[in-house]
């Protein structure tokens, strides 16, 4: 069990504590409630370019890097559809500097025209190199708006078209910053050897006089029911035939998404799953597979995705992956092979529990999803999955017209 103090600074700043007196590494994680979803459809990119920016420099501190390095830090980021997260470690003793850092970019970011177009031509020079000059690496540029046709989830998080981040001007950026980058938006999360006191009187000191914004109220369209099979074929220079079957599933909240969640693993969680044994040992029909969940905060995907064996047809391949998701619909599934993938989940969720890095960007989620005491419930919510609740979810998820499916062939 993660124990953790909770409160909020009187501009709306969410701040959990978690004491772990084992490291004398502290983590801090700024979680801001802003992801590709919520862009302007006619402006993508903004949330992916924004991670990008945030380490351009802020009021008072040219260049973010240099003093955290000085005292011994690291720090990342990441952006996906539903959120955009900051992290960073340190020595404990060091830990008002990331206070300083992570406060004074919160407050006022240095718009200049010349960060911007640093880091513009990083997004756009990401771009070429993730999603256009490697292979498969256009699978979700494809895939995306082929499953989703109303809900912003629609485009990657690199945006729809790179023209919206090679356009981006510096009105746009400051607007998209002084709607989303507000203490009110964002949760702080420290985790390490420290007090709750002491990081009340910091948060207090360095983020309580930074004043809240007028945030959006999230309106998202909802997607609607897929009533459909949909197909999309591209010829691409790859080595070798691959298929992505996207289905249809519930949201992270959802009572069915642990269970949803334990299909994929017993599907495709190492080379004792049932995709590896039955179509890459015996049949022998790919190369590689797997299954997995997107974990959306809204509705996401089911997603199974394989490569073919040189000379093996796309529809007896499609076939093949159709063939073990009928099995499971038909409760196919044995105690032993359902206890098997909830002691492996229980294992990993007690294993993400000793790091404090990732105490600290966990307890932000569960806090954006609803409740950071939810973190705590994980291995009872995967404990209390029936059979039968798998057999019902797969009945219901994999189905043909719930379905969109490319195929990517080599040209």
């Amino acid at each position: 069990m993660i124990k953790f103090d909770k409160f909020t600074l009187n501009n709306g700043l969410r701040v959990i504590v978690h004491k772990d007196k084992s490291t004398p590494i502290v983590a801090i994680n700024i979680l801001y409630d802003v992801g590709s979803r919520d862009e302007n459809p006619n402006k993508t990119g903004f949330a992916h370019l924004f991670e990008h920016l945030m380490f351009g420099g802020s009021r008072n501190i040219p260049v973010y890097d240099k003093p955290l390095q000085q005292v011994g830090g690291e720090n990342n980021a990441f952006t996906n559809s539903n959120i955009t997260n900051y992290y960073l470690t340190l020595p404990k003793d060091n830990i008002e500097t990331a206070f300083w850092l992570e406060s004074d970019r919160m407050l006022s970011l240095n718009f200049s025209k010349k960060s911007l177009n640093v880091q513009r031509n990083v997004v756009i020079e990401e771009y070429k190199q993730r999603y256009l000059n490697q292979p498969y690496g256009d699978v979700w540029l494809m895939l995306r708006p082929l499953a989703y046709k109303k809900h912003p989830y629609r485009w990657a998080t690199i945006g729809k078209d790179i023209s919206h981040i090679e356009n981006a001007n510096l009105d746009d950026v400051k607007d998209f910053f002084n709607k989303y980058y507000a203490p009110n938006n964002a949760i702080l999360t420290i985790a390490g050897d420290v007090e709750t006191e002491q990081i009340k009187k910091l948060a207090k000191k360095w983020f309580e006089p930074i004043e809240k914004r007028s945030v959006p109220v999230r309106n998202l369209p909802v997607e609607p029911e897929q009533t459909e099979k949909r197909e999309m074929s591209v010829k691409k220079n790859v080595p070798f035939n691959a298929i992505y079957k996207a289905y249809h599933m519930c949201s992270h909240n959802d009572k069915n998404y642990h269970a949803t969640d334990l299909i994929s693993d017993i599907l495709a969680n190492g080379k004792s799953s049932r995709l590896y044994q039955s179509l890459v040992k015996k049949q022998k029909k790919f190369s590689n597979i797997d299954a997995y969940i997107t974990g959306d905060t809204d509705n996401g995907l089911f997603v199974i995705t394989g490569q073919l064996i040189k000379g093996v047809k796309m529809d007896v391949a499609e076939k093949s992956i159709e063939n073990e998701l009928t099995l499971i619909k038909n409760n196919d599934i044995t105690e032993y092979e359902l206890t098997k993938v909830k002691n492996k989940v229980e294992t990993i969720l007690e294993l993400s529990e000793i790091n404090v890095l990732n105490k600290a960007m966990n307890l932000s989620f569960y806090e954006l999803l609803g409740n950071a005491e939810d973190i705590n419930l994980e291995t009872e919510k995967y404990s209390k999955v029936s059979i039968e609740q798998i057999k019902n979810i797969a009945n219901n998820i994999f189905k043909e017209t719930n379905c969109s499916t490319l195929y990517y062939t080599i040209l």
